[in-house]
């Protein structure tokens, strides 16, 4: 183990929060909550999702969860989702987080922290795009400055069940406590339950890790009719999540049902003590995002590289391989 930090593989201390922190009064209430994770700047999917909250008539919220900024090259664009984003309950992710350091010791990187079955290649091409929206942030006035202003968890009650809303795990902005690889291990879920204890929380919902799991981690004693503890890890809403979908993924969660206006939206779900916990499907149309992305990151930047493949035929990822339960 090693102290140096690396750019795009380490998690730097600031960006440590842990669990406990998270214990503490819900700063709101509501009956319906959207959580939008990884949006990666990507303008159409926020017109869409946006839609789909206005059409929700209860009392509701919609929490940012980070990431909002990635694909946003090109300053009007940018300029545009970070007004629009900052209208509502926003959080940092490890992308603001590290545009809001404008300081030239900044060193790192994306702040992904990615693990090691991510290759060296897209941990490269990402410190490298993190480096091109540097120059896009410092175009916009003002723009590091609010991002630097943002909190990094939130705590939302929804009908009286808790909620620790975060970006990446209970313990860091940019951890990978929450992915689907871990949480396919025993020994993982058994930390990612003691979280839950240390956090007093029913519910984290989560991003960062790019591809969505609602896992249920049931512990001895629970009702099964009641909500036991769940990560809800919404993927991205501005990227497909599933093969042959171009859709992104928002997580919501509410006591009333999916509206019929969106019922088709629904990828997958759970329902525990009363609460509907749904993937929604966000549509991004191709013929509408795809020449916007290209405008942005043409063939052969670090962008397209990265991403064009998953833009236009999803990842290897179905919505059965989303819902999981491990009692243990």
């Amino acid at each position: 183990m090693t102290d140096e930090l690396i750019p795009g593989r380490t998690c730097p201390l600031h960006y440590r929060y842990g669990a406990t922190s998270l214990a503490r009064a819900a700063e709101a209430e509501c009956e319906t909550l959207y959580v939008v994770g990884g949006l990666y700047g990507n303008d159409v999917a926020l017109d869409a999702l946006l839609a789909m909250f206005d059409a929700e008539r209860v009392p509701k919220r919609l929490v940012f969860n980070g990431d909002f900024h990635w694909f946003d090259r090109d300053p009007a664009v940018f300029a545009r989702v970070q007004r629009r984003v900052l209208g509502f309950d926003a959080l940092r992710g490890n992308v603001e987080t590290e545009l809001a350091d404008t300081s030239a010791a900044a060193d790192a990187g994306c702040g992904c922290a990615y693990p090691a079955w991510v290759g060296d290649g897209v941990v490269e091409r990402s410190n490298r795009i993190l480096a091109a929206l540097r120059q896009t942030v410092a175009q916009c006035e003002g723009a590091a400055a609010q991002l630097a202003a943002l909190d990094m968890t939130r705590r939302v009650d929804v009908a009286g069940v808790r909620v620790g809303i975060v970006h990446g795990d209970a313990e860091s902005l940019a951890g990978w406590g929450f992915a689907a690889e871990h949480l396919r291990e025993a020994s993982h879920r058994a930390q990612a339950r003691a979280w839950f204890d240390m956090a007093q929380v029913d519910m984290f919902a989560c991003s960062h890790t790019c591809l969505p799991v609602f896992h249920s981690l049931p512990r001895p004693g629970d009702d099964p009719r009641r909500f036991t503890p769940a990560v809800l890890n919404n993927g991205a809403a501005g990227m497909p999540n599933f093969r042959s979908d171009s859709s992104g993924l928002l997580t919501r969660i509410s006591v009333h049902p999916v509206p019929q206006v969106s019922a088709a939206q629904r990828r997958h779900g759970l329902q525990r003590g009363g609460l509907h916990v749904d993937a929604l499907a966000i549509p991004i149309p191709p013929d509408r995002w795809q020449p916007r992305f290209l405008a942005q990151w043409p063939a052969g930047s670090d962008g397209h590289a990265s991403y064009w493949q998953r833009i236009c035929a999803g990842p290897g990822h179905e919505p059965a391989d989303a819902l999981h339960s491990n009692a243990d």
